[in-house]
């Protein structure tokens, strides 16, 4: 049995659906003989939820998987979850209302920890960062690193998934690149950004939720094909839409400015500023970073035809 959290999200939901085609089986005909299947014999697992809004899952989800309806923070419903579970997809959500950073991290693992010891879990597939052995003081950053130590300390076979900056974070932008033709970037816009698409990610989780052959601890970088500044990937952009783009390069300080005007937090727009700083400082996203093609073939332009250009011309 898989359990994953976060299915509505911007990652969650391309994890299910790529688990569900692999053939998961419907919850109302789970076999006992099955239910821990793999999916390299007869069958794929069975596949359980955590949402707290089960009408966001599709009516095709809804019949195919388990649901389980809350936080996956409250102890009670990850008990709950992860009852005859052997696996689960993690993922703490970004909460820009959080009163601390390291606070809502640890709201979410310490449950997971807990339950790691006491339901016979025995692989858990993260979404973590890189910066590991680097990252220092970094808000967000740091707060994901702390919780792939927190996990692995319990002894669980773990898998930190390691991408870089999304490139989904600029569809946040669309409207500006619509408009105005520009998108505003705190990260040093002529240094190497390295890139990764949430395609990309989901595809490194379902292929490690269905195997079982991985044992320990290990992080999964998964950083795209380019090696291009943010005035690099406005020049791809430009192509892509046939009109002229550019970045806009903002302060730290602008930028958590907005986050808090948007109704961010001070402990949380501190974070990301933290983190944006971090990145800026230490490189750990940057030019050093070898791209890893087995785990993320997405190039930037690609993404820009397939995901970004439909969305600003929608």
């Amino acid at each position: 049995m898989i359990v994953l959290t976060t299915p509505t999200g911007q990652i969650g939901r391309e994890v299910l659906a790529r688990l569900l085609d692999t053939g998961s089986l419907d919850t109302g005909s789970l076999d006992t003989d099955t239910d821990t299947d793999t999916g390299t014999g007869t069958g794929a697992p069975p596949v359980r939820v955590i949402v707290r809004d089960p009408a966001r899952l599709s009516p095709q989800a809804r019949d195919r998987v388990e649901v389980v309806q809350g936080s996956h923070a409250d102890p009670a419903v990850l008990k709950e979850a992860c009852a005859g579970a052997d696996r689960i997809f993690w993922l703490v959500p970004p909460t820009p209302g959080a009163d601390s950073v390291e606070g809502h991290f640890r709201a979410f693992t310490d449950p997971l920890c807990e339950v790691i010891g006491g339901q016979g879990i025995e692989r858990v597939v993260a979404v973590s960062t890189l910066g590991r052995g680097v990252a220092e003081n970094a808000g967000l950053i740091s707060a994901s690193l702390a919780m792939d130590e927190a996990i692995a300390a319990t002894g669980v076979h773990y898998r930190a998934l390691c991408p870089p900056a999304l490139m989904e974070n600029l569809l946040r932008q669309a409207a500006s690149i619509r408009e105005d033709g520009v998108w505003s970037e705190a990260v040093e816009r002529d240094r190497v950004l390295r890139t990764c698409a949430t395609r990309d990610v989901a595809a490194e989780a379902a292929r490690l939720l269905l195997d079982d052959s991985w044992t320990g601890y290990a992080d999964v970088p998964l950083v795209g094909p380019d090696d291009l500044t943010p005035e690099g990937m406005a020049r791809v952009v430009s192509e892509v839409l046939d009109r002229p783009v550019r970045v806009h390069q903002i302060t730290v300080a602008e930028q958590k400015a907005r986050l808090r005007a948007f109704g961010a937090t001070e402990a949380w727009a501190q974070g990301v500023a933290d983190m944006v700083e971090a990145q800026n400082s230490q490189g750990f996203y940057g030019a050093a970073q070898p791209s890893t093609p087995a785990t993320a073939p997405t190039s930037f332009r690609r993404w820009c035809e397939e995901t970004l250009k439909p969305v600003v011309q929608g």
